[in-house]
């Protein structure tokens, strides 16, 4: 297949959008497909180049917030894309998105979608995460204006899934995992020289209200072992600044920073505890990736998150926004080893289930379906089409030899 990606931010990978696409890209293309992509960014090889939507700075600073870009449509670099594939996938409802989809109609293109953008995402930056009327009006907005115009969506998880259903969504929903790769295996990496003798508690994703990082360093510092816990959250922004100050309380400094793909696998390999404590979560790649590596979790058992799904038993879960109960499962683990070192080993054979193999085939196959249902509608058009057009000539044949007899008559 020739699958064309829309998506309004691919170089960057400092979102859990961004890394799926990419992901998915590099695994389709390793199943023998031809993967082109239109973006920003910097041109590469199968890449359409658009450019940064400029936007007012009160705006731009939310968007920056999450990670993401928008994109300015090109129409013509949409039209040429477009028309050299089988299929396109759409992962981001804005701007680029709404150009590409009418192009893709207009070309009789089959086509695909993402949900990637949860409301709260956007909600928790302005402070309304938690307001259900508002989130509810982003859900039928995205709806109405983007989502239901297609028959095919992806969903991380069974969570959003749902939540399309409750809010009207009438496409079928394929339940795909983002997916990890094979080189985020269980591993135990001998402790740094400023990590060793500590316990080393760690955090992967974006410094933003709805993950909630606030909520760790106010459990390490009730924890009855906050002087051996070595907090590192790895990740960035806008809460940088706050964070590094909220960790002057702590007894030991915390680490705050981005890591790349190959630190990140020599942090996970050092860490003992993995907390994901976010409470809006489509999915979380991370928190996959920690307990692949063989670290046990503890999550957040928040109603808006598809994380909780992780969770082996209620001793890796604590009440979202609660950090006295945070601080408990904290101090259970780090006194129960023993325990910790067999549930370590179940949750690197539970990862099994999120592999990047097996989320590659099953988003082959909603390509698969989505071109074959275009395919058999064309047919049901071609001879819809036929037969209207064999009706409308029969009708222009009678009339005309109608014609030629009454004229005929009136000439006898």
């Amino acid at each position: 297949m020739k699958i064309l990606i829309v998506i309004d931010q691919f170089d960057d990978a400092n979102n859990g959008t961004t890394i799926s696409a990419k992901r998915f890209a590099e695994g389709l293309m390793n199943l023998g497909h031809e993967v082109y992509v239109v973006s920003t960014g910097e041109p590469a090889k199968n890449k359409y180049v658009v450019k940064k939507l400029p936007l007012p700075i009160i705006v731009s600073k939310i968007i920056k917030s999450q990670g993401m870009t928008f994109a300015v449509p090109n129409k013509d670099v949409l039209e040429e894309a477009i028309s050299k594939v089988d299929v396109v996938h759409f992962y981001m409802p804005f701007f680029l998105s709404y150009e590409a989809l009418e192009i893709a109609e207009k070309l009789g293109t089959p086509r695909t979608a993402a949900f990637h953008v949860q409301p709260e995402n956007i909600t928790y930056t302005i402070g309304l995460g938690k307001n259900t009327k508002v989130n509810d009006k982003i859900y039928i907005f995205f709806r109405d204006k983007f989502f239901n115009k297609f028959k095919h969506i992806h969903c991380p998880s069974n969570f959003i899934a749902n939540e399309l259903k409750e809010h009207g969504y009438t496409a079928k929903t394929y339940v795909i995992s983002n997916g990890v790769g094979p080189e985020f295996k269980y591993r135990k990496n001998e402790k740094s020289p400023e990590f060793k003798d500590k316990f080393v508690i760690t955090m992967i994703g974006r410094l933003s209200n709805e993950k909630r990082q606030d909520l760790i360093f106010k459990a390490i510092s009730k924890s009855k072992y906050s002087d051996k816990i070595q907090l590192v959250l790895a990740g960035k922004g806008p809460k940088y600044n706050k964070y590094k100050k909220l960790g002057e309380k702590l007894v030991n400094e915390p680490v705050i920073s981005f890591f790349d793909k190959e630190h990140l696998l020599e942090l996970l390999g050092m860490t003992d505890l993995y907390i994901h404590s976010a409470d809006a979560e489509i999915e979380a790649i991370s928190c996959i990736e920690a307990f692949a590596c063989g670290i046990v979790p503890i999550i957040a058992n928040s109603p808006k998150s598809a994380t909780p799904q992780f969770a082996l038993d209620d001793r890796s879960l604590f009440k979202a926004g609660n950090s006295d109960d945070l601080a408990k499962k904290i101090d259970y683990w780090i006194e129960n080893e023993a325990e910790r070192k067999q549930m370590e080993t179940k949750y690197a054979e539970h990862a099994e289930n999120y592999r990047i193999e097996k989320s590659m085939k099953k988003i082959e196959g909603m390509f698969e379906d989505a071109i074959r249902e275009y395919r058999k509608n064309w047919g049901k058009f071609r001879k819809w089409r036929w037969a209207y057009n064999k009706h409308v000539d029969s009708l222009r044949y009678r009339n005309r030899w109608g014609l030629r007899l009454h004229k005929r008559g009136n000439n006898v």
